[in-house]
Protein backbone atom coordinates (compact mmCIF):
# COMPACT_ATOMS: atom_id res chain seq x y z
CA UNK A 1 0.00 0.00 0.00
CA UNK A 2 2.86 2.09 -0.37
CA UNK A 3 1.25 5.74 -2.12
CA UNK A 4 4.50 8.17 -1.69
CA UNK A 5 4.85 7.90 -5.83
CA UNK A 6 1.70 8.27 -6.43
CA UNK A 7 -0.60 11.56 -7.88
CA UNK A 8 -3.55 12.59 -6.50
CA UNK A 9 -5.83 11.98 -9.14
CA UNK A 10 -3.89 7.40 -9.35
CA UNK A 11 -4.47 7.82 -5.29
CA UNK A 12 -8.53 8.76 -5.56
CA UNK A 13 -9.14 6.57 -8.49
CA UNK A 14 -7.33 3.93 -6.31
CA UNK A 15 -9.54 5.31 -3.09
CA UNK A 16 -13.01 4.91 -5.44
CA UNK A 17 -12.13 0.99 -5.94
CA UNK A 18 -11.08 0.18 -2.68
CA UNK A 19 -14.55 1.76 -1.30
CA UNK A 20 -16.59 0.07 -3.89
CA UNK A 21 -14.70 -3.48 -2.49
CA UNK A 22 -15.11 -2.50 1.40
CA UNK A 23 -18.73 -1.40 1.28
CA UNK A 24 -19.64 -4.73 -0.18
CA UNK A 25 -17.12 -6.40 2.61
CA UNK A 26 -19.15 -7.52 5.92
CA UNK A 27 -18.90 -5.96 8.85
CA UNK A 28 -17.41 -8.16 11.05
CA UNK A 29 -14.06 -8.65 8.10
CA UNK A 30 -13.89 -4.83 8.33
CA UNK A 31 -13.66 -5.12 12.20
CA UNK A 32 -11.07 -7.57 12.20
CA UNK A 33 -9.40 -4.56 9.49
CA UNK A 34 -10.08 -2.12 12.26
CA UNK A 35 -8.79 -4.57 14.56
CA UNK A 36 -5.75 -5.23 12.79
CA UNK A 37 -4.63 -1.50 12.89
CA UNK A 38 -5.32 -1.20 16.76
CA UNK A 39 -2.75 -4.11 17.70
CA UNK A 40 0.26 -3.09 15.17
CA UNK A 41 0.21 0.78 16.68
CA UNK A 42 -0.40 -1.03 20.47
CA UNK A 43 2.82 -2.96 19.39
CA UNK A 44 4.74 0.61 17.60
CA UNK A 45 3.58 2.48 20.95
CA UNK A 46 7.41 3.24 22.88
CA UNK A 47 8.47 4.05 18.88
CA UNK A 48 5.42 6.60 17.52
CA UNK A 49 5.12 8.31 21.64
CA UNK A 50 9.37 8.98 21.11
CA UNK A 51 8.29 10.62 17.72
CA UNK A 52 5.79 12.44 18.78
CA UNK A 53 7.35 13.65 21.83
CA UNK A 54 10.03 15.44 19.95
CA UNK A 55 7.63 17.17 17.35
CA UNK A 56 4.76 18.24 19.61
CA UNK A 57 6.31 18.66 23.04
CA UNK A 58 3.38 16.82 25.25
CA UNK A 59 5.75 14.61 26.80
CA UNK A 60 5.36 10.65 27.04
CA UNK A 61 2.60 10.04 29.75
CA UNK A 62 0.21 12.40 28.03
CA UNK A 63 1.25 10.82 24.57
CA UNK A 64 0.94 7.11 25.93
CA UNK A 65 -2.42 7.72 26.74
CA UNK A 66 -3.33 9.43 23.85
CA UNK A 67 -2.42 6.25 21.72
CA UNK A 68 -4.33 4.17 24.31
CA UNK A 69 -7.56 6.57 23.16
CA UNK A 70 -7.08 5.88 19.39
CA UNK A 71 -6.78 1.99 19.49
CA UNK A 72 -9.75 2.22 21.97
CA UNK A 73 -11.46 3.69 19.55
CA UNK A 74 -10.38 1.66 16.67
CA UNK A 75 -11.64 -1.39 18.88
CA UNK A 76 -14.83 0.59 19.25
CA UNK A 77 -15.88 1.33 16.33
CA UNK A 78 -15.61 -2.47 15.28
CA UNK A 79 -18.05 -4.02 18.11
CA UNK A 80 -20.06 -0.77 17.30
CA UNK A 81 -20.33 -2.10 13.36
CA UNK A 82 -20.84 -5.87 14.53
CA UNK A 83 -23.76 -4.83 16.97
CA UNK A 84 -25.33 -3.49 13.81
CA UNK A 85 -27.85 -0.76 15.00
CA UNK A 86 -25.77 1.98 13.21
CA UNK A 87 -27.22 0.52 10.06
CA UNK A 88 -30.74 1.93 11.02
CA UNK A 89 -32.28 -1.41 9.46
CA UNK A 90 -35.90 -0.66 8.75
CA UNK A 91 -38.41 -3.15 7.04
CA UNK A 92 -42.09 -1.94 5.97
CA UNK A 93 -43.70 -4.75 4.55
CA UNK A 94 -46.28 -4.67 1.65
CA UNK A 95 -49.81 -3.87 2.38
CA UNK A 96 -52.27 -3.92 -0.21
CA UNK A 97 -55.39 -2.95 1.71
CA UNK A 98 -54.30 0.52 2.73
CA UNK A 99 -54.78 3.11 1.27
CA UNK A 100 -53.10 4.03 -1.02
CA UNK A 101 -51.63 0.62 -1.31
CA UNK A 102 -48.44 0.30 0.33
CA UNK A 103 -45.27 -1.06 -1.44
CA UNK A 104 -42.80 -3.47 0.30
CA UNK A 105 -40.13 -1.43 1.59
CA UNK A 106 -36.44 -1.70 2.89
CA UNK A 107 -34.34 0.89 4.15
CA UNK A 108 -30.89 1.08 5.36
CA UNK A 109 -27.25 3.41 5.56
CA UNK A 110 -24.79 2.68 3.21
CA UNK A 111 -21.45 4.00 3.11
CA UNK A 112 -20.47 7.32 1.23
CA UNK A 113 -17.71 6.71 -0.56
CA UNK A 114 -14.38 7.87 -0.37
CA UNK A 115 -13.46 10.21 2.30
CA UNK A 116 -10.90 13.06 2.47
CA UNK A 117 -9.26 13.25 6.38
CA UNK A 118 -7.21 16.34 7.80
CA UNK A 119 -5.56 16.02 10.92
CA UNK A 120 -5.09 18.00 14.07
CA UNK A 121 -2.52 19.41 15.65
CA UNK A 122 -3.34 19.17 19.22
CA UNK A 123 -3.74 15.64 19.16
CA UNK A 124 -1.36 14.27 16.90
CA UNK A 125 -2.96 10.47 17.62
CA UNK A 126 -6.19 10.56 18.44
CA UNK A 127 -7.51 13.06 15.59
CA UNK A 128 -4.62 12.73 13.38
CA UNK A 129 -3.73 10.18 10.48
CA UNK A 130 -5.40 6.57 12.84
CA UNK A 131 -7.84 9.03 14.79
CA UNK A 132 -11.64 8.85 14.74
CA UNK A 133 -12.23 10.27 11.83
CA UNK A 134 -10.10 7.47 9.71
CA UNK A 135 -11.43 5.04 12.08
CA UNK A 136 -15.36 6.01 11.64
CA UNK A 137 -14.87 6.04 7.98
CA UNK A 138 -12.94 3.11 7.53
CA UNK A 139 -15.75 1.01 9.83
CA UNK A 140 -18.34 1.41 7.39
CA UNK A 141 -16.60 0.94 4.31
CA UNK A 142 -15.47 4.06 2.76
CA UNK A 143 -11.59 4.51 1.46
CA UNK A 144 -9.39 7.43 3.63
CA UNK A 145 -6.85 9.48 1.85
CA UNK A 146 -5.75 11.59 5.48
CA UNK A 147 -3.65 14.92 4.56
CA UNK A 148 -0.87 15.31 7.31
CA UNK A 149 -0.18 18.37 10.02
CA UNK A 150 2.84 19.85 9.03
CA UNK A 151 2.82 20.29 13.34
CA UNK A 152 3.72 16.40 13.52
CA UNK A 153 4.76 15.02 9.98
CA UNK A 154 7.40 12.13 11.02
CA UNK A 155 5.48 11.10 13.29
CA UNK A 156 2.29 10.84 10.69
CA UNK A 157 4.86 9.42 7.67
CA UNK A 158 5.36 6.33 10.38
CA UNK A 159 1.53 5.91 11.95
CA UNK A 160 0.41 6.04 8.18
CA UNK A 161 3.27 3.02 7.24
CA UNK A 162 1.97 0.99 9.98
CA UNK A 163 -1.78 2.06 9.34
CA UNK A 164 -1.13 0.63 5.73
CA UNK A 165 0.88 -2.36 6.52
CA UNK A 166 -1.87 -3.70 9.41
CA UNK A 167 -4.65 -3.08 6.38
CA UNK A 168 -2.73 -4.71 4.02
CA UNK A 169 -1.51 -7.70 6.31
CA UNK A 170 -5.31 -8.20 7.52
CA UNK A 171 -6.65 -8.18 3.59
CA UNK A 172 -8.02 -4.81 3.07
CA UNK A 173 -8.19 -3.89 -0.43
CA UNK A 174 -5.20 -1.75 -1.96
CA UNK A 175 -6.03 2.16 -2.16
CA UNK A 176 -8.30 2.18 0.98
CA UNK A 177 -6.36 3.82 2.95
CA UNK A 178 -3.71 6.70 1.93
CA UNK A 179 -1.84 9.71 3.07
CA UNK A 180 -0.39 12.85 1.68
CA UNK A 181 0.75 16.02 2.65
CA UNK A 182 0.90 20.18 2.06
CA UNK A 183 -1.35 22.89 1.66
CA UNK A 184 -1.90 22.90 -1.78
CA UNK A 185 -2.50 18.88 -1.83
CA UNK A 186 -5.17 19.54 0.83
CA UNK A 187 -6.96 22.16 -1.32
CA UNK A 188 -7.27 19.88 -4.41
CA UNK A 189 -8.55 16.85 -2.14
CA UNK A 190 -11.52 18.63 -1.30
CA UNK A 191 -12.07 19.73 -4.58
CA UNK A 192 -10.97 16.11 -5.81
CA UNK A 193 -14.87 14.64 -7.59
CA UNK A 194 -13.70 11.43 -6.10
CA UNK A 195 -14.04 12.15 -2.42
CA UNK A 196 -17.59 12.20 -1.04
CA UNK A 197 -17.06 13.68 2.01
CA UNK A 198 -14.52 15.47 4.40
CA UNK A 199 -13.48 15.39 8.19
CA UNK A 200 -11.63 18.16 9.31
CA UNK A 201 -10.23 19.41 12.46
CA UNK A 202 -8.54 22.85 12.91
CA UNK A 203 -8.84 26.51 13.16
CA UNK A 204 -11.76 28.68 12.15
CA UNK A 205 -10.49 30.34 9.04
CA UNK A 206 -8.74 27.14 7.35
CA UNK A 207 -12.31 25.18 8.28
CA UNK A 208 -14.37 28.07 7.30
CA UNK A 209 -11.80 27.90 3.39
CA UNK A 210 -12.34 24.65 3.17
CA UNK A 211 -16.13 24.25 4.22
CA UNK A 212 -16.29 26.79 0.89
CA UNK A 213 -14.54 24.68 -0.89
CA UNK A 214 -16.20 21.70 -0.29
CA UNK A 215 -19.92 23.29 -0.46
CA UNK A 216 -18.83 25.30 -3.94
CA UNK A 217 -17.79 22.50 -5.64
CA UNK A 218 -20.06 21.54 -8.75
CA UNK A 219 -21.63 18.48 -6.50
CA UNK A 220 -21.48 19.36 -3.43
CA UNK A 221 -19.85 17.41 -0.64
CA UNK A 222 -20.33 17.34 3.57
CA UNK A 223 -17.56 18.76 5.12
CA UNK A 224 -17.64 17.58 8.73
CA UNK A 225 -15.11 20.32 10.47
CA UNK A 226 -14.34 21.13 14.17
CA UNK A 227 -13.17 24.61 14.00
CA UNK A 228 -13.04 26.35 17.51
CA UNK A 229 -14.89 26.81 20.84
CA UNK A 230 -15.06 28.96 23.86
CA UNK A 231 -16.71 26.51 25.82
CA UNK A 232 -18.31 28.38 28.73
CA UNK A 233 -18.77 27.67 32.25
CA UNK A 234 -21.31 29.31 34.48
CA UNK A 235 -20.83 29.51 38.71
CA UNK A 236 -24.15 30.26 40.33
CA UNK A 237 -23.74 32.19 43.58
CA UNK A 238 -24.52 29.03 45.84
CA UNK A 239 -22.08 27.14 44.11
CA UNK A 240 -19.23 29.58 44.88
CA UNK A 241 -20.63 30.10 48.55
CA UNK A 242 -20.10 26.87 48.78
CA UNK A 243 -17.18 25.64 47.21
CA UNK A 244 -15.31 28.18 45.55
CA UNK A 245 -11.45 27.21 46.30
CA UNK A 246 -12.27 23.55 44.74
CA UNK A 247 -14.05 25.38 41.75
CA UNK A 248 -10.70 27.34 41.14
CA UNK A 249 -8.56 24.42 41.64
CA UNK A 250 -10.30 22.22 39.41
CA UNK A 251 -10.61 25.84 36.53
CA UNK A 252 -7.09 26.04 37.00
CA UNK A 253 -6.03 22.47 36.49
CA UNK A 254 -8.40 22.20 33.30
CA UNK A 255 -7.61 25.39 31.46
CA UNK A 256 -4.15 24.92 31.92
CA UNK A 257 -4.08 21.33 31.18
CA UNK A 258 -1.60 20.65 27.46
CA UNK A 259 -0.75 24.56 27.93
CA UNK A 260 -4.20 24.98 27.05
CA UNK A 261 -4.52 23.24 24.07
CA UNK A 262 -7.39 21.17 24.09
CA UNK A 263 -10.42 21.79 21.89
CA UNK A 264 -12.91 22.02 24.96
CA UNK A 265 -10.36 24.12 27.33
CA UNK A 266 -13.00 26.35 29.92
CA UNK A 267 -11.91 29.74 28.16
CA UNK A 268 -14.65 31.80 29.43
CA UNK A 269 -16.01 31.52 33.29
CA UNK A 270 -19.25 33.47 34.29
CA UNK A 271 -19.05 34.01 37.68
CA UNK A 272 -21.30 36.27 40.01
CA UNK A 273 -19.80 39.59 40.97
CA UNK A 274 -18.60 40.65 44.23
CA UNK A 275 -16.50 38.13 45.06
CA UNK A 276 -12.82 36.84 45.49
CA UNK A 277 -12.96 34.19 43.35
CA UNK A 278 -10.78 35.73 40.70
CA UNK A 279 -7.94 35.67 43.09
CA UNK A 280 -8.60 32.07 44.39
CA UNK A 281 -8.01 31.44 40.67
CA UNK A 282 -5.24 33.40 40.32
CA UNK A 283 -3.54 31.96 43.55
CA UNK A 284 -4.30 28.35 42.24
CA UNK A 285 -2.60 28.81 38.32
CA UNK A 286 0.91 30.92 39.98
CA UNK A 287 2.41 28.21 40.04
CA UNK A 288 1.66 26.01 36.91
CA UNK A 289 4.70 26.23 34.88
CA UNK A 290 5.10 27.13 31.15
CA UNK A 291 4.88 24.37 28.73
CA UNK A 292 6.06 24.13 25.19
CA UNK A 293 3.22 24.27 22.39
CA UNK A 294 2.51 22.29 19.49
CA UNK A 295 3.94 24.76 16.89
CA UNK A 296 5.82 27.97 17.06
CA UNK A 297 3.08 29.22 14.76
CA UNK A 298 0.46 28.60 17.50
CA UNK A 299 3.53 29.87 20.08
CA UNK A 300 3.88 33.04 18.15
CA UNK A 301 0.06 33.84 18.20
CA UNK A 302 -0.72 33.01 21.98
CA UNK A 303 0.92 36.06 23.06
CA UNK A 304 -0.73 37.93 20.48
CA UNK A 305 -4.08 36.91 22.09
CA UNK A 306 -3.17 38.13 25.29
CA UNK A 307 -2.42 41.23 24.14
CA UNK A 308 -5.80 41.14 22.74
CA UNK A 309 -7.80 40.90 25.39
CA UNK A 310 -5.68 43.31 27.69
CA UNK A 311 -5.92 45.80 25.56
CA UNK A 312 -9.46 46.25 26.19
CA UNK A 313 -10.27 48.85 28.88
CA UNK A 314 -12.23 47.12 31.40
CA UNK A 315 -10.55 43.96 31.30
CA UNK A 316 -7.43 43.41 34.27
CA UNK A 317 -5.08 40.71 34.35
CA UNK A 318 -5.50 38.70 37.85
CA UNK A 319 -2.32 36.28 36.92
CA UNK A 320 0.64 36.00 34.82
CA UNK A 321 1.72 38.41 32.05
CA UNK A 322 0.82 38.84 29.05
CA UNK A 323 4.75 39.72 27.66
CA UNK A 324 5.45 36.49 27.55
CA UNK A 325 7.91 34.96 24.76
CA UNK A 326 6.34 31.26 24.33
CA UNK A 327 8.02 30.06 21.59
CA UNK A 328 11.60 30.11 23.46
CA UNK A 329 10.12 30.16 27.13
CA UNK A 330 6.87 28.14 26.59
CA UNK A 331 3.19 29.31 27.00
CA UNK A 332 2.50 30.45 30.71
CA UNK A 333 -0.90 31.15 32.24
CA UNK A 334 -3.01 34.04 32.36
CA UNK A 335 -6.06 35.18 33.64
CA UNK A 336 -8.16 37.50 33.06
CA UNK A 337 -11.22 39.51 34.49
CA UNK A 338 -14.12 41.73 33.45
CA UNK A 339 -17.79 42.39 33.56
CA UNK A 340 -20.80 40.56 31.37
CA UNK A 341 -21.51 44.25 30.49
CA UNK A 342 -17.71 45.11 29.01
CA UNK A 343 -18.63 41.64 27.43
CA UNK A 344 -21.91 42.81 25.76
CA UNK A 345 -20.31 45.88 24.77
CA UNK A 346 -16.99 44.64 23.14
CA UNK A 347 -18.04 41.00 22.13
CA UNK A 348 -16.12 41.12 19.10
CA UNK A 349 -12.59 41.64 21.04
CA UNK A 350 -13.68 39.39 24.22
CA UNK A 351 -15.78 36.16 22.59
CA UNK A 352 -12.68 35.09 20.74
CA UNK A 353 -10.56 32.06 21.10
CA UNK A 354 -7.22 32.55 22.02
CA UNK A 355 -5.34 28.94 21.93
CA UNK A 356 -2.96 28.14 24.69
CA UNK A 357 -3.53 28.50 28.53
CA UNK A 358 -5.45 31.38 29.08
CA UNK A 359 -9.38 32.19 30.63
CA UNK A 360 -11.75 35.07 31.13
CA UNK A 361 -13.78 35.95 34.16
CA UNK A 362 -16.74 37.26 33.52
CA UNK A 363 -18.75 39.03 36.31
CA UNK A 364 -22.31 38.81 36.19
CA UNK A 365 -24.78 40.79 38.43
CA UNK A 366 -27.88 38.91 38.14
CA UNK A 367 -29.62 36.19 36.06
CA UNK A 368 -31.19 38.26 33.58
CA UNK A 369 -27.56 40.00 32.94
CA UNK A 370 -25.90 36.52 32.64
CA UNK A 371 -28.80 35.16 29.77
CA UNK A 372 -27.85 38.55 28.13
CA UNK A 373 -24.64 37.69 27.87
CA UNK A 374 -24.93 33.82 26.67
CA UNK A 375 -26.81 34.61 24.29
CA UNK A 376 -23.50 36.61 23.19
CA UNK A 377 -21.27 33.39 23.03
CA UNK A 378 -20.77 31.25 20.16
CA UNK A 379 -21.65 27.50 19.50
CA UNK A 380 -19.14 25.86 21.56
CA UNK A 381 -18.55 21.98 21.84
CA UNK A 382 -18.89 22.27 25.51
CA UNK A 383 -20.96 24.17 28.14
CA UNK A 384 -20.49 23.64 31.68
CA UNK A 385 -22.31 24.36 34.79
CA UNK A 386 -21.96 24.47 38.59
CA UNK A 387 -25.05 24.78 40.93
CA UNK A 388 -25.97 23.16 44.25
CA UNK A 389 -28.67 21.15 44.86
CA UNK A 390 -32.05 22.54 45.05
CA UNK A 391 -31.00 25.40 42.65
CA UNK A 392 -33.56 26.14 39.70
CA UNK A 393 -31.43 25.45 36.87
CA UNK A 394 -33.95 24.96 34.47
CA UNK A 395 -33.39 28.29 32.47
CA UNK A 396 -29.47 27.81 32.35
CA UNK A 397 -29.88 24.68 31.38
CA UNK A 398 -31.99 25.20 27.98
CA UNK A 399 -29.80 28.14 27.33
CA UNK A 400 -26.30 26.07 27.40
CA UNK A 401 -28.13 23.18 25.53
CA UNK A 402 -28.65 25.66 23.04
CA UNK A 403 -25.20 26.74 22.20
CA UNK A 404 -23.23 23.49 22.83
CA UNK A 405 -23.24 19.84 22.19
CA UNK A 406 -22.31 18.25 25.32
CA UNK A 407 -23.39 20.47 28.99
CA UNK A 408 -21.50 19.10 32.10
CA UNK A 409 -22.48 19.74 35.44
CA UNK A 410 -20.65 19.70 38.29
CA UNK A 411 -17.13 18.88 35.98
CA UNK A 412 -14.69 20.62 33.73
CA UNK A 413 -14.99 19.88 30.07
CA UNK A 414 -11.60 18.76 29.45
CA UNK A 415 -11.48 15.17 28.87
CA UNK A 416 -14.01 13.57 26.23
CA UNK A 417 -14.82 9.59 26.72
CA UNK A 418 -14.97 7.89 23.90
CA UNK A 419 -18.30 5.50 23.97
CA UNK A 420 -21.72 5.20 22.56
CA UNK A 421 -23.27 8.37 24.22
CA UNK A 422 -20.50 10.54 23.72
CA UNK A 423 -21.43 14.41 21.79
CA UNK A 424 -18.66 15.74 20.22
CA UNK A 425 -19.85 18.38 18.64
CA UNK A 426 -22.00 21.88 18.43
CA UNK A 427 -23.72 24.73 16.84
CA UNK A 428 -21.41 26.77 14.25
CA UNK A 429 -18.35 27.37 14.53
CA UNK A 430 -17.66 25.02 17.42
CA UNK A 431 -18.44 22.39 14.19
CA UNK A 432 -20.37 22.63 10.70
CA UNK A 433 -22.46 19.93 11.30
CA UNK A 434 -25.13 18.41 13.83
CA UNK A 435 -22.68 15.19 14.11
CA UNK A 436 -20.46 14.39 16.81
CA UNK A 437 -16.52 13.53 15.90
CA UNK A 438 -15.84 10.86 19.08
CA UNK A 439 -17.96 8.20 19.91
CA UNK A 440 -20.11 5.46 18.59
CA UNK A 441 -22.41 7.59 16.54
CA UNK A 442 -19.71 9.02 14.51
CA UNK A 443 -19.97 6.30 12.11
CA UNK A 444 -23.50 8.87 11.24
CA UNK A 445 -21.29 11.15 9.18
CA UNK A 446 -20.02 9.04 6.28
CA UNK A 447 -23.26 6.83 5.81
CA UNK A 448 -26.32 7.64 3.43
CA UNK A 449 -29.55 5.91 3.49
CA UNK A 450 -31.09 4.15 0.68
CA UNK A 451 -34.65 2.77 0.84
CA UNK A 452 -35.35 -0.46 -1.38
CA UNK A 453 -38.80 -0.76 -3.02
CA UNK A 454 -40.40 -4.56 -3.85
CA UNK A 455 -36.46 -5.90 -4.31
CA UNK A 456 -36.08 -9.13 -4.84
CA UNK A 457 -34.63 -10.34 -1.31
CA UNK A 458 -31.42 -11.88 -3.35
CA UNK A 459 -30.03 -8.14 -3.95
CA UNK A 460 -30.55 -6.55 -0.35
CA UNK A 461 -27.97 -6.32 2.32
CA UNK A 462 -28.44 -8.81 4.72
CA UNK A 463 -29.44 -6.92 7.49
CA UNK A 464 -32.99 -6.15 5.00
CA UNK A 465 -33.25 -10.43 4.80
CA UNK A 466 -36.35 -11.51 6.15
CA UNK A 467 -34.89 -13.82 8.67
CA UNK A 468 -32.25 -11.50 9.96
CA UNK A 469 -29.18 -13.21 10.00
CA UNK A 470 -27.31 -11.07 11.42
CA UNK A 471 -29.24 -10.78 14.44
CA UNK A 472 -29.04 -7.05 14.48
CA UNK A 473 -31.77 -4.65 16.19
CA UNK A 474 -33.87 -3.72 12.96
CA UNK A 475 -37.50 -1.86 13.01
CA UNK A 476 -40.25 -4.04 11.45
CA UNK A 477 -43.82 -2.97 10.42
CA UNK A 478 -43.15 0.02 13.24
CA UNK A 479 -41.34 -1.99 15.39
CA UNK A 480 -38.27 -2.26 17.35
CA UNK A 481 -37.20 -5.75 17.25
CA UNK A 482 -33.89 -6.98 19.05
CA UNK A 483 -31.91 -10.18 18.61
Amino acid sequence: MTTATLSLSELTAAATGAAKISAAASDAKRAAWLTAVADALDADADELVEIADSETSLGPARLKGEVARTTGQLRLFARVITEGSYLEAIIDHADPNSTPPKPDLRRILRPIGPVAVFSASNFPFAFSVAGGDTASALAVGCSVIVKAHSGHLRLSERTAEIVAEALGGAGAPQGLFAMVTGREVGTALVQDPAIRAVGFTGSIPGGRALFDLATSRPEPIPFYGELGSLNPVVVTEAALAERASQLAEGLATSFTLGAGQFCTKPGLVFIPAGTDFAAKVAEASKDKPALGMLTSRIAEAYPEGLRSFASVQGVEVVSGSVDQDAVANGAAPVVFTTSAAKVLERPEELLEECFGPTTILIEYTDREELRSVLAKVPGSLTATLHAQPGEDISALVDHLSELAGRVLFDGWPTGVAVNWAQQHGGPYPATTSLFTSVGATAVRRFLRPVAYQDAPEAVLHPALHESNPLGIPRRVDGELQLP
